[in-house]
Parts: structure tokens; sequence; C-alpha cells
């Protein structure tokens, strides 16, 4: 597929997100950006953030990844919809009681200035390098199909594309990312549906004959009983729902978009929706990566992992399903990117800057918002660039690896405070929520040493959880209050 055509088509694209985000940031103001002036219709919230959930992790390193793992990434889907109920019927009713902008104002009331910052810096921390990570593998994609056969360097293509991110979410913010993330899912969605229907066609398969072919090779197995294996099912679906009740329900970019829907029954509406749509969704990616694999052995394809798709998609089919896949997969790109500078933005000024609280007027917020906002690009910029020397092949393990060490300290967090009435020395917290991490570390390292043959997989965000909740029961006071 000739390159200059699929960029002109990212230019087209492109230019369609711009347009949706002037017509929908016209009259926007901080409250706009922050939380879309909470009133958000609880359906296109639903849809749109399959899109964030999603990302182009999901599009491309799901699929890639059954060759590997067969269709246990399905336990883990099973554990998000459990997750998505606790959220729901749990945190919701919290934060809207409250009356939250920044979800983090909960540890303020319930603990205390110091875990409120505490709960602030780790979920920057944590989505900084969540989101760049994802953003980065479809900056890779995209730099090594298309931009290095023009010579385009790496730098230039990651500066290009935060560019665009800048300008439709400047403005706007949450209000105009509610619609924009809803023509990008669809565009996703679309891809994920047309590719598969290709490679059924090309390959002569009926749904059901395709799955047997699966079976026959092992790739749709999707319970994995080895009680001391990662993959185990028990630690997967717990594991599942913990990252969803850590990485949607405590993650300010996730409930940012929910706490703009007017009504607590409509956000909670939307909450249960997606976790069903997920499982679904999830459903279809791991059945097209079963595809992508049989598509692949006809094809005579080297590539695998994260690589695999983008290979079969570029080089091994038509240029109108090129096309698609190069729109479906940038559509995954700018949900989880634009969705996460927004809420970085919005946690900066909020939470660590106190904008809500400086005696200035709403025009010098504004321009002290944007300010922010640039300074959370040049951040992502240098992640990527970080991500780029780490270059790792399955950047769906590397991604929920990675949460297990930084989300474990807001699970804690949260958890002491929902469900104890204790106070605690605040001024101790920020000590408990670094060293939580660290012990992590070391017994994710030397795990082989500690539990012999019983391997330690996702459920280490559960483990770092427990030891900052334990590190909070350590420096509590001797009095308590209503939660």
């Amino acid at each position: 597929m000739n390159p200059i055509v699929l960029l002109l088509i990212i230019v087209a694209y492109f230019a369609l997100l711009l347009w949706v985000a002037y017509r929908t940031g016209k009259g926007s103001n901080n409250d706009s950006f922050f939380i879309g002036n909470r009133k958000s219709n609880w359906m296109l919230v639903a849809f749109g953030m399959i899109g964030t959930s999603l990302s182009g992790v999901t599009f491309v390193s799901v699929p890639g990844a059954v060759g590997a793992d067969q269709f246990h990434y399905l336990q883990i889907t099973i554990g998000y919809l459990i997750g998505y109920v606790v959220v729901a019927y749990v945190l919701l009713p919290l934060y809207y009681r409250l009356k939250l902008t920044s979800i983090y104002g909960y540890l303020q009331q319930r603990l205390g200035q110091s875990s409120y910052k505490s709960g602030a810096w780790i979920f920057i921390v944590s989505r900084l390098v969540g989101a760049t990570a994802r953003l980065y593998l479809v900056v890779n994609i995209l730099q090594i199909s298309i931009l290095d056969s023009l010579g385009v360097p790496f730098l230039v293509t990651t500066l290009v594309i935060l560019a665009m991110i800048i300008l439709y979410t400047y403005e706007g913010g949450v209000k105009t990312i509610v619609w924009t993330d809803t023509l990008q899912t669809t565009c996703m969605l679309l891809g994920l549906i047309i590719c598969s229907a290709y490679m059924l066609n090309h390959l002569n398969l009926g749904f059901f004959e395709s799955l047997n072919e699966m079976n026959k090779l092992g790739y749709t197995e999707v319970f994995n009983t080895d009680v001391n294996s990662k993959a185990f099912f028990f630690k997967q679906v717990l594991a599942g729902a913990f990252i969803t009740i850590t990485m949607t329900g405590i993650d300010q970019e996730m409930m940012q978009k929910s706490l703009s829907v007017t009504k607590l029954k409509d956000s909670q509406k939307n909450m249960v929706t997606l976790g069903f749509i997920l499982v679904g969704v999830i459903s279809l990616f791991l059945f097209m990566g079963g595809l992508l694999h049989l598509y692949g052995t006809t094809e005579h394809v080297s590539s695998s992992g994260d690589q695999l798709f983008p290979d079969i998609a570029l080089n091994h089919m038509p240029p109108f399903i090129s096309i698609i896949f190069i729109i479906a997969l940038i559509s995954a790109l700018f949900p989880s990117a634009d969705g996460a500078m927004t809420a970085l933005t919005s946690s900066l000024c909020i939470d660590v800057f106190g904008l809500n609280y400086k005696n200035i007027s709403e025009r010098d917020k504004e321009k002290f918002r944007k300010k922010v906002h640039l300074i959370v690009a040049f951040a992502f910029l240098v992640m990527v660039v970080i991500f780029k020397l780490i270059n790792d092949n399955s950047m769906i393990g590397l991604i929920l690896k990675l949460a297990g060490f930084t989300y474990g300290p807001l699970l804690g967090l949260f958890a002491f405070g929902i469900f104890t009435r204790f106070k605690v020395k605040d001024k101790l917290v920020p000590y408990v929520c670094v060293a939580a991490p660290l012990v992590s570390f070391f017994i994710d390292k030397y795990q082989e040493s500690i539990f012999g043959d019983f391997k330690i997989g996702l459920e280490l965000l559960i483990i770092n959880g427990l030891l900052t909740f334990f590190g909070l029961w350590l420096i509590r006071q001797d009095q308590s209050e209503k939660a």
C-alpha cells in the first residue's frame, strides 16, 4: 500500500476530528474541560469509553498474543465485568454524594491533605506510564509501516500526533472527548468486524469452522486450570476485577467521563453496560487473533506478537483492508491518549496546583490550565521516547505489569478509607505509598525463591494494595469517624 495514500487518509481523519472538536467545543469553559458541565449523555459516554478502555494495545496486542496465550485473556475480561459492577454500586454513589470533580478529593476529606496529594500523584504517574505505553505502540506501528519509508524520524511522528491531540482537546476537554471517543470507537469496531469478515472469506471458512480450526491448533483454550501458572483462571478473574476497580473506579480519567453524566443512575447504567459490551468486544478481538494466526500460516507470515496484525493488514491483504486497518488503528490510538492528557491536566490543575482555590479570574484560570496541558503533552513525548528505547514485543503484558506497581497504593488508600473508620498519621502516608510498590517489586523479582513453582502474575496489584492497606493500618490513629 502506498505510504503517501495512507498518510493522506490519516490527515483526512484528523481533519474530521478537528471539525467535531470545533462543533462541540463552542462556548467551553473550565467546567466543560474538567467535567463536561455534568451534561453528558450516558449512552454516548458508555459507547465512547469502549475505545478508551481498549485502546491500540487491545487492537494489536491482544490478537497478536493468541498464538502464545490462547484465549486466556477472556478470563481477565470476566473479572473486568465483576469490577465494573463494584465501581457502579460502591464507588460511583460515593463520588456523586460528595459532588467531586476530582475523585481524589475523597482522600482529602477522609484521610487528610497528604493522603489526597499522594493519591493524585500516584494517579498522575500511573496514567502517564499507561497512556504513553499505549501511545507508543500505535506511533511505532505507524512509523514502521508508513513514515520510515518517507524518511520521517520517529521523534517528528510523535510530535505531530501529540500536536493533533492538543489541537482538538485544548478548548473543550471532556465535553469534546465524549463525542470524539464515540466517533473513534465506531471506526475501531468497524475495522475489527470488516477485517475478520475478510479473513473468513479469504480462508473460505464459516464462523464455527474457523473455531474448529483454531481449536485444532490449541488457540481456543479459555480457562487455565494449572494452579501454579500465572494464567490460572482464578488468579486472572480476580486480577481482572481489581484491574477494573483501580484502572477505572479510582482512575480520574475514566471517572471524569462518568461523572460528566448528570444522574447517578444513568452513570451506573453507563458503567454496567460498558462491562457487558467489553466482554463481547474482547471476545471478538480474540476470535480475530485466532483468524490472524490461521491467515498468517496460509500466507507464510513470520511476524508474531504486536507486529502480526500490522504486517498482515498492510503487506498481505488488499489495499482497501490496509486503509480500514489504519483508520481503525488511529481510532484506537486517540481515545486513550486524549482522555489521559485531559485527565492529567485536570488532576494537576485541581489536585496539585489547587486551581479551584486560587483567587484569580476565570480567564486566568483558563490560561493556567492551557499551560499545564502543554506541559503534560511534553511529558507524553518524553515517555514515548523512553518506551521506544525499551521496545517490548507485547505491550499489553507490560502495561498490566506496570499497573500492578503503580495502581496498588491507590487501591490500598481507597480500600482503607471505605472499609475502615480509622484516621491515619497523614504525613506518613506518602512513605507507605512508596514502600508498598518497592516491597512488591522485590516480591515479584524473587518470587521463585519465595514461592517455588507458584507463579505470581497480575495479582501483584492486589498484593501491592494489601501492603499499602497494612502500612496505613500501622500508622492509624486511635480515633474513628464515619467514612
